[in-house]
């Protein structure tokens, strides 16, 4: 068995193992809990299949046209509400559905991990509503978009740029009914340590998580609280002083390609890009009303051939790419000087006294 070693050339999609017709590729969690690749060289036919599918290798791809670029508020609050921001991403699935076709995105599983999973009517889909600031496993999904997108079905895709990017690789075609979304994406952290986040609050509370909102919305507040439910008990504060949110957010628990990421760009080859509408205050205050609005930007003629018909399902302004400019459209997450520091802490320490230290190291 061979390991993957360049830990920086590597986002974790998984793109490699769908694509390995031999099946001899599989990923394994590394010490700071992230995955990796890792290749069974007596099953290996050096096809070379694994290498295209890269994102990382082959991230070069890009449209250079006239984008158009967007504020965003579904006009059905309920829509919003359930969002981390203006409810696009929802008004996206709403078209969807309509054509009874099937929604990717990421989800909680039984034991609180992150997945990708598929949403078949908006019921479903509140599951993969609202950031989770963990990196999503994706296990076999480009294989189920491959056969739906087979069956003529409709299929919208969110996850982040490198994910997106990863799936037009592996299909090698274009499917006139595929809509690709990706996010404004901060950096992805360890599913590693969220998984023991996740224990550490258990223990804490003695009951099970069963819910976890990075972006809670109740003080019209833009989505700067958090809130988790253990049992039937919702335990809500500020989003900037959970622990996990602050390693998270001072970029100490970043994957290691993140830090070099190519595709801190508006210049993306998805249809949509969306995230946070951040300075909309300075943009158009007569939408802030602390409940989000969607910076979207158009990327594609199917983008903009989709987005005429669902407009009327929104409130929303043309802006210029100086007004919606964000750092992670510009270039990637810097490393944390200590990050070294704090993962060899993680390695080697109990989480408990892991947590201790980590909010004395990060003030």
């Amino acid at each position: 068995m061979v390991r993957f070693l360049d830990k920086g050339a590597c986002c974790g999609c998984g793109a490699c193992v769908d694509a390995c017709k031999q099946g001899a590729i599989r990923m394994e969690q590394d010490e700071e809990g992230f995955a990796y690749p890792r290749i069974d060289r007596t099953v290996c036919i050096g096809c070379g299949q694994c290498r295209e599918v890269c994102p990382i290798r082959n991230d070069k791809e890009r449209t250079h046209r006239e984008r158009i670029y967007l504020g965003v508020q579904a006009r059905e609050e309920s829509l919003r509400f359930a969002s981390s921001s203006g409810g696009m991403f929802s008004v996206l699935a709403q078209y969807i559905f309509k054509r009874q076709g099937v929604v990717y995105g990421a989800a909680y599983g039984d034991e609180m991990e992150v997945l990708h999973m598929q949403a078949d009517n908006m019921e479903q889909l509140d599951m993969l509503r609202k950031t989770k600031y963990v990196q999503s496993r994706l296990d076999g999904t480009f294989h189920k978009i491959e056969e739906q997108l087979q069956r003529k079905r409709w299929v919208l895709f969110c996850g982040t740029p490198c994910q997106a990017h990863a799936l037009r690789l592996y299909l090698k075609k274009e499917y006139s009914r595929l809509v690709t979304v990706d996010l404004v994406c901060y950096g992805v952290p360890s599913p590693g340590i969220w998984a023991s986040y996740v224990k550490y609050l258990e223990q804490r509370h003695r009951g099970c998580l069963t819910d976890f909102s990075f972006r809670d919305k109740r003080n019209r507040d833009n989505g700067h609280g958090r809130s988790y439910r253990i049992d039937e008990v919702t335990y809500t504060g500020s989003l900037y002083e959970d622990i996990y949110c602050r390693i998270y957010f001072k970029n100490y628990i970043l994957r290691p390609s993140c830090h070099s990421c190519g595709f801190c760009t508006v210049e993306r080859s998805s249809d949509f890009t969306i995230g946070d509408f951040w300075g909309i205050e300075r943009v158009r205050k007569d939408m802030d009303d602390g409940m989000g609005t969607s910076m979207v930007i158009l990327h594609t003629k199917r983008a903009e051939e989709i987005w005429s018909g669902i407009k009327d399902q929104t409130r929303w302004f043309s802006c210029k790419k100086e007004e919606i400019l964000q750092p992670r459209l510009i270039a990637p997450t810097q490393a944390a000087q200590r990050r070294k520091m704090l993962m060899n802490l993680y390695k080697t320490l109990p989480f408990s006294l892991f947590i201790k230290l980590a909010e004395r190291t990060i003030g």
